[in-house]
């Protein structure tokens, strides 16, 4: 198993180390609930450095982009990042990934920890015209500082003005005294905030130097429970669970980053299956009877036929109510919808909602 290079700081702060997408990582330093609250109402900070991270560059940089990605990079500009997703050749999803555009011929992509060797050799084996590519995922850290108190406290240590950054967007700067920074506007919790890139030998620096400016707002260590438990709320996919390769994107909902205005691989396809009609819908739902939707447990419908099963599901912390996400046939799907939720041997009921489950 790997490890990140803060792994000594979390084994201190008595975090609890389990093994994720092959690294050993923190799930928890006090209770998932209460990192969950304090990323929702004040700012946490999350340890992400198993992500990965791909430098693309040269004149044909965007072409192969353009080619393995199914949204439009031809439209972003100098500071701007782009969700998006890697389509493969049989109609599910090598993985889905952030563009981010420093140059017009100088990109980074950043993409799953459990997938990095999958996408790197995939995306090389697409790389037909020699462009230049890096594998930099090793030397940087990531570091998520999310919650309403996330920009006054970065603020503290940056001359950048944090507050005038659009969602999705990015700067290259100085950041407690540390050059080269790379502070984006984006996360995985719907809670606002930042995510900072950094070298890895800079990382015991700005971790110490994060805490200190967010003393005030008792700033809190994060684990991937309460990462998993915020990102539900917000309808976010986790692949692996949600998407993966043998889901359609279409079906997953993300025809919104799915730009048929160009080629990619297996566009054609897609676009077939768009016109003949979907024939299931990754959903939300909520439970209306009490108990909490787990990841495999069997949605049916009122006489117990199986409709599909769930993919993603938790107690929400926000809600007070268990809530879910998985695959059901379009004819389910509409909001308002029940379904019902196979837990142990009773059937329980729920209701499909509009993602996400927590507004704002």
């Amino acid at each position: 198993m790997k490890t990140v290079p803060l792994h000594q700081v979390h084994v201190q702060l008595g975090a609890k180390i389990v093994p994720f997408a092959g690294f050993e990582m923190p799930v928890r330093y006090s209770s998932d609930l209460e990192e969950h609250h304090a990323v929702r109402n004040h700012v946490g900070v999350f340890d992400v450095s198993h992500m990965g991270e791909f430098s693309v560059k040269g004149p044909k940089a965007l072409d192969l982009i353009q080619k393995v990605s199914a949204n439009d990079a031809s439209v972003l500009y100098d500071g701007k990042v782009q969700y998006s997703y890697l389509p493969n050749s049989q109609g599910g999803i090598v993985d889905d990934l952030l563009v981010y555009r420093y140059a017009a011929d100088d990109y980074m992509l950043v993409v799953n920890a459990s997938n990095i060797d999958k996408d790197w050799e995939w995306i090389q084996s697409h790389n037909t015209e020699g462009v230049a590519m890096e594998n930099l995922s090793d030397n940087l850290c990531l570091l998520a500082v999310q919650g309403p108190d996330a920009t006054a406290t970065l603020q503290k240590l940056t001359e950048v003005d944090l507050s005038s950054m659009e969602y999705y967007t990015f700067q290259v700067g100085t950041l407690a005294g540390i050059s080269h920074v790379i502070i984006s506007a984006t996360g995985y919790t719907g809670a606002g905030g930042f995510e900072i890139y950094i070298q890895k030998e800079n990382a015991q620096g700005m971790w110490d130097a994060i805490f200190e400016a967010g003393r005030e707002f008792n700033i809190q260590p994060v684990g991937l429970g309460a990462r998993d438990t915020l990102r539900l709320e917000k309808g976010f996919c986790l692949y692996g669970n949600d998407i993966n390769d043998q889901t359609s994107p279409l079906e997953a909902g993300l025809g919104w980053v799915t730009k048929f205005t160009k080629d990619f691989i297996n566009s054609d396809s897609l676009k077939e299956q768009k016109a003949a009609g979907l024939t299931n819908k990754l959903v939300g739902f909520e439970m209306i009877d009490r108990g909490i939707p787990r990841g495999h447990y069997e949605l049916c419908d009122a006489a117990g036929n199986r409709l599909g099963e769930v993919t993603s599901g938790t107690q929400s912390p926000t809600l007070q109510k268990g809530i879910g996400m998985g695959y059901v046939p379009i004819a389910y799907s509409k909001p308002d919808t029940e379904i019902f939720v196979k837990v142990r041997e009773r059937i329980l009921k729920a209701k499909v909602v509009k993602l996400p489950f927590v507004k704002g």
